[in-house]
């Protein structure tokens, strides 16, 4: 548990929770912290799917503007990677990840919920990329993930103007995957990533490595990692059990180690 990021698990969910008031900025220390949760959440067997959240208010309104506003280019040069190896930490999760965002996504706080492979906003949510207001760009993903999740037409609207999206918008533009009331979204997200508690844990792994990594090549190689990732799978336990389910009771009825 850090001071501002803790991961709280529970049935197989865990909770990766931001908790810096009053609007969780995202600070070095968080970043620190949101690294370290990264990795135990990716790292704990107990933990199947994680949710990303930052409380019942808001889910992170930007990083922290007060720390970055006194540095140099030349600190920059060294501290900019920190700033995006926070969100790559996230985002490389080998295991389903929601973000449950209420109140404000902004700046850094959308990145890190670009990070997530789904995400599920409140209805009062406002989510938005208005660093070149400060007169700088996202800087921890914001151009590439944003881009490659609505379009780049969509995304250089929402990054050339800094302007705010609103949660019915982000949905029909594919920036959010549900919009649910606000009382409801955590229990949403936790419903959501709970039906991950007794999946096939190495399949859906292989699933999600093969998306993102395919996504980020042409097609031919991104079937070839397909090909290998599918074929690696027959050495699992989880396979054998599947198929076995599957011939003698049907599909849908496995149980799964997990192996």
């Amino acid at each position: 548990m850090g001071e501002f990021v803790g991961l709280e698990v529970a049935d197989g969910v865990g909770t990766i929770r931001l908790d810096r008031p009053k609007m969780n900025a995202i600070s070095f220390q968080v970043q620190a912290e949101l690294r370290a949760a990264a990795a135990e959440a990716s790292e704990r067997d107990d933990v199947k799917a994680v949710v990303l959240y930052g409380g019942e208010r808001v889910f992170a309104a930007g990083n922290d503007v007060k720390e970055m506003a006194e540095l140099s280019y030349a600190d920059m040069v060294t501290l900019s990677g920190s700033i995006q190896s926070a969100v790559t930490a996230v985002a490389g999760i080998p295991k389903p990840v929601v973000a449950a965002i209420t109140g404000y996504a902004l700046g850094g706080g959308c990145e890190l919920a670009l990070a997530a492979d789904v995400r599920f906003a409140a209805d009062n949510a406002t989510l938005g990329q208005p660093e070149v207001l400060l007169g700088i760009i996202p800087g921890a993903g914001g151009t590439q993930r944003l881009s490659r999740l609505v379009g780049p037409s969509k995304a250089k609207d929402i990054i050339f103007t800094g302007r705010f999206v609103k949660a019915d918008e982000a949905l029909a533009i594919g920036l959010v995957d549900r919009v649910v009331p606000a009382e409801s979204v955590y229990d949403e997200a936790v419903a959501w990533a709970g039906q991950f508690s007794g999946a096939a844990s190495l399949a859906v792994r292989a699933a999600k490595e093969s998306i993102d990594r395919g996504l980020e090549l042409d097609l031919p190689s991104g079937l070839e990692i397909e090909r290998l990732q599918f074929a690696a799978l027959f050495a699992t336990e989880d396979r054998s059990t599947g198929m076995q389910s599957f011939v003698d009771n049907g599909p849908g009825k496995a149980r799964f180690g997990g192996r």
